[in-house]
């Protein structure tokens, strides 16, 4: 078989413009020919390589491809809860309307400065202070001194921590140690206005009662965490599915031969390969910037206290026909007074209600549906219909009722 015209080469016709760079190739044919001393290296499989190079520069990865980071977590690497229990205080009046607790708190706390006041807890005046609760996630891995933020929530009756200020807090974890300590100014995303009560008039924004402290926890204790066992990590996914977790092993695979192993849907055990016990964070960054398809489940979600529905795009509907009617049922009461006869003896007058009840149904016809096996056209023959969010709610229940709806559907 006679070889294929220059101009024919079926690696060129791939690349559009492909043939501007072979005049290049050809003025630097006698240098690819000798890239080392003693060695020779073909010019097609230049050519070959070269063109390879293009398509890979040309035709990026797909735009479902994700990293494995993005889509699971180092098993150990996760962050732990802390909370404590802490005073807030300089709030002008808006603070707590003197329950114990908060009595007690503010006694125990001056008992620290040398000042004894239990006897008198009672007269304790606590309407500039509040007493909170103190909640922050520490992260894997934080150092001594590191900062993290914390939540300050209203534990009594105070009507706002607006422009409070938290005193020393120590934050708990699950073991009753103290692994941080909060304090500083409280940042509230609102406020309450107005004199309240009977008569009075109130303005209130968002929950004035919760406020936030950027950086406001200092850590003192790290929590020892453990990410390697025999040499092996384990990866776990964030959204739970047997495909994932194979397609995750087999490009995990394709980096580091034979190290990735799925053990069920949610976790995939990855062995280190020799070496690189001692330069794990280097691994495991390169772990994580392994690109991959995951598998997106055909999922439809509906929420029915905000009329909200989320569908996949691999929602699949079978041929079907739907017909969307509206009933609207109107009662109306109308009090009727009965009065008796002029000079009449006797006769009172009464107060009755005549109720009218009117039901008024909206004309359908029964629509045909083809096959829609993209939520594009799902969505679009949906539409078509006319219906509210509330009414495709009913449909997508009714589809998945009558089994044309091939996904799971997800109401809550």
């Amino acid at each position: 078989m006679s070889p294929a015209p220059r101009n024919q080469n079926p690696h060129l016709r791939s690349v559009p413009n492909a043939g501007k760079w072979l005049p290049v190739l050809k003025r630097r044919k006698s240098q690819l020919e000798c890239s080392a001393p003693g060695s020779k290296i073909s010019f097609y499989r230049c050519v070959v390589s070269f063109v390879l190079a293009l398509l890979m520069v040309s035709y990026p990865a797909s735009a479902d491809d994700v990293r494995v980071g993005d889509i699971s977590s180092i098993v150990g690497a996760r962050d732990n809860q802390l909370n404590g229990f802490g005073l807030v205080v300089g709030l002008a009046g808006d603070g707590d309307k003197d329950p114990v607790y908060t009595q007690q708190t503010i006694a125990n706390m001056l008992q620290r400065y040398g000042l004894n006041v239990q006897s008198l807890v009672t007269q304790i005046s606590s309407k500039n202070v509040a007493v909170v609760i103190v909640t922050a996630n520490i992260p894997a891995f934080a150092k001594p001194g590191s900062q993290i933020d914390v939540q300050v929530a209203s534990m009594g009756d105070a009507k706002s921590l607006q422009g409070g200020v938290l005193l020393q807090t120590p934050l708990l974890g699950a073991d009753n140690k103290v692994y941080a300590v909060a304090q500083g100014p409280v940042a509230v995303g609102g406020f309450t206005v107005g004199t309240g009560g009977g008569g009075g008039a109130s303005v209130t924004k968002n929950f004035p009662t919760v406020g936030e402290i950027i950086g406001g926890a200092i850590v003192e204790k790290e929590i020892p965490t453990t990410i390697i066992y025999n040499n092996d990590v384990e990866l776990a996914l964030r959204d739970p599915s047997f495909i994932s977790a194979a397609l995750m092993a087999d490009a995990i695979n394709d980096v580091f031969t034979n190290s990735a192993q799925a053990l069920d849907s949610t976790s995939v055990k990855v062995h280190m390969p020799e070496g690189s016990e001692n330069d794990l964070v280097d691994f495991i960054a390169r772990l994580e910037d392994i690109e991959m398809s995951p598998d997106v489940p055909a999922r439809v979600i509906i929420n029915e206290r905000t009329g909200i529905i989320v569908a996949t795009a691999n929602i699949h509907i079978s041929s079907c026909a739907v017909a969307c009617g509206n009933i609207t049922i109107n009662i109306t009461s109308t009090p009727i007074v009965s009065q008796p006869a002029p000079f009449s003896r006797g006769g009172k007058t009464v107060v009755t209600s005549q109720t009218t009840t009117e039901v008024t149904e909206n004309k359908a016809s029964l629509v045909p549906l083809p096959e829609l096996p993209t939520v594009e056209q799902v969505a679009s023959a949906l539409n078509s219909l006319g219906v509210t969010p509330r009414d495709m709610m009913a449909i997508f229940q009714a589809m998945k009722q009558a089994g044309a709806l091939q996904a799971e559907l997800d109401v809550r």
